[in-house]
């Protein structure tokens, strides 16, 4: 198939395509068109269709895969795709892997090594916390090993959540073994439940959008209500302990003004918050260096607040 980060303007293409949304617009001379936009693993291509009574289209619905045929032009500086006839894709038109944008690791390698941390816990109050989560709530796991970590800026694709996750694990637990005035088992689990909250604030793929509930509230307050509920569910467990747990959950973005309901106040909350903010810009990084611009100087970054350059070696 035809990816969409090969498309150069000017072709003409007739290629299946994930259509992840649609909708009607209305012109300047109040003429209604389609706004459709395409997906597949490497990308999007904004696209429309300018007359929608025309014999060639037929109907279709957002998150159906579709058989198109239209001209790649250019506007505005980004490729778009008037199309020109489209019908929903038959079974066995596409294969569905070239559409969902997946990690580049094995998935169920990197959950392995999420538990090898989880039995590297000696409080026994946290490893029950532990697994509550990641070995006996299988709802849970199931989501968690498929969503993104974000809808748009680091980590948006399939076990986007878990990759990124076990990278802000591992950070937590190289950060305890650099500063001997932390608590290791603290740290390290929290790394592991920080962004719990996603497998509720993000709908799972092809959708990959903010549920109802993620726009209402969040994933940072979601979280801390999920890991409260499954600590209240530990006997024994002591109040002083779920305070920190739950305030490390709260204080993980750091500052206020980036959406954390607390500022961090204990070192574990600290570290963590510098863990997730340093994979969150790497990955950040990555995915711009990796981008089909050929420059050196990629331009201004918003999330890295900075004008980037690629390393020249």
């Amino acid at each position: 198939m035809r990816y969409i980060e090969t498309l150069k303007d000017g072709e003409r293409i007739s290629e299946v395509y994930l259509c992840k949304s649609k909708s009607t617009a209305t012109t300047k001379a109040g003429k209604e068109y389609e706004n459709v936009m395409l997906m597949d693993k490497t990308g999007q291509l904004d696209s429309k269709i300018w007359d929608p009574n025309s014999g060639g289209i037929s109907d279709f619905d957002a998150l159906d895969y579709v058989a198109v045929t239209g001209q790649v032009t250019s506007f505005n500086g980004a490729l778009q795709l008037k199309i020109d006839r489209i019908r929903k894709a038959d079974e066995g038109e596409y294969i569905e892997s070239d559409y969902i944008p997946s990690s580049r690791f094995n998935i169920d390698d990197m959950y392995k090594e999420l538990l090898q941390f989880a039995g590297s816990i000696k409080n026994t109050y946290i490893s029950s916390l532990l697994k509550a989560f990641f070995v006996d709530d299988a709802d849970f796991i199931r989501k968690f090993k498929s969503v993104a970590a974000g809808k748009s800026v680091h980590h948006g694709f399939a076990g986007g959540l878990l990759e990124h996750s076990l990278s802000v694990t591992r950070m937590c637990d190289k950060i305890a073994s650099n500063y001997d005035f932390l608590n290791r088992d603290l740290l390290v689990a929290c790394g592991m439940l920080h962004d719990c909250g996603k497998v509720r604030e993000l709908a799972e793929f092809p959708k990959n959008d903010y549920t109802d509930e993620g726009n209402f509230l969040g994933h940072i307050v979601m979280g801390y209500e999920m890991v409260t509920q499954k600590m209240n569910q530990i006997e024994g467990l002591p109040e002083t302990l779920k305070a920190e747990i739950g305030h490390c959950i709260l204080a993980h973005h750091r500052e206020l003004e980036y959406g954390s309901p607390k500022k961090p106040a204990i070192a574990e909350a600290l570290a963590l918050a510098f863990a997730d903010d340093c994979d969150a810009k790497m990955e950040t990084m990555r995915e711009a260096l990796e981008a089909k611009d050929t420059n050196d100087w990629l331009g201004y970054n918003r999330w890295i607040d900075a004008n980037i350059k690629r390393t020249i070696v």
